[in-house]
């Protein structure tokens, strides 16, 4: 199956760039280009690709507007959005994990990297990049305005293993280090993953993320439990 992928950047240079490589992949498919936010919008709402390749910057409509109003919108639920940005560490870019986005790179990510974050982002799996450490995202994301003083009563549908499991989500594991650490099999801690999400109403191991720390279930600086 072919990947669809819109391309949201206001800089022609960069767009042309990433089609070629993105059209050179067998199984991707550069399938719109948006040079404002508002047209990323239209576009995704148009063509309803797998995922938007979002600049942050944009005029008119900033990438963090736009990936709110595309992953809020119901008939969208299938719209994976993957920030690239300038500058990693940049409060914007968490903002649009907020929002709903997937995940976020460079600009200067290798080709190689950018075609196999599209993957992982249009399979439903988060992508943070490296520059992203755990305590920059709790940083931003457990401010007070963000924080929730108590947690809220979807949590409390959570089992103790699935709690579990969402704090090694918010510390990075992957679910085969979940696996290892939990002592079951990658299956199982995928299963885990996937009733939780389904539980929180989570688009994915992002969301599960933004929601472990806006519920206080894990802190900056804590090690996972």
């Amino acid at each position: 199956m072919t990947l669809r992928v819109v391309l949201a950047d206001d800089q022609q240079l960069i767009r042309a760039g990433f089609r070629v490589l993105i059209d050179s992949a067998d199984d991707l498919e550069v399938v719109g280009e948006a040079t404002t936010g508002v047209e990323a919008v239209q576009l995704a709402r148009r063509i309803r690709p797998d995922l938007v390749l979002m600049d942050i910057r944009m005029p008119e409509m900033d990438g963090v507007e736009a990936t709110r109003q595309i992953t809020q919108d119901e008939q969208l639920a299938g719209v994976r959005i993957l920030i690239l940005t300038t500058f990693e560490i940049d409060e914007y870019v968490l903002q649009a994990l907020r929002a709903g986005a997937s995940g976020f790179l460079g600009k200067g990510v290798d080709p190689d990297g950018l075609l196999t974050a599209i993957r992982t982002v249009a399979s439903g799996d988060a992508l943070l990049s490296p520059a992203a450490t755990k305590k920059l995202i709790g940083r931003f994301l457990a401010l007070p305005e963000n924080t929730c003083s108590a947690v809220p009563s979807q949590l409390e549908a959570l089992t103790e293993r699935e709690r579990e499991v969402l704090t090694l989500v918010a510390a990075g594991l992957s679910n085969d280090e979940i696996a290892e650490r939990l002592f079951v099999s990658p299956l199982t801690a995928k299963t885990h993953v996937n009733r939780a999400m389904i539980k929180l109403g989570a688009r994915d191991r992002a969301q599960l993320v933004v929601i472990a720390y806006q519920t206080g279930l894990v802190r900056p600086g804590e090690p996972p439990r």
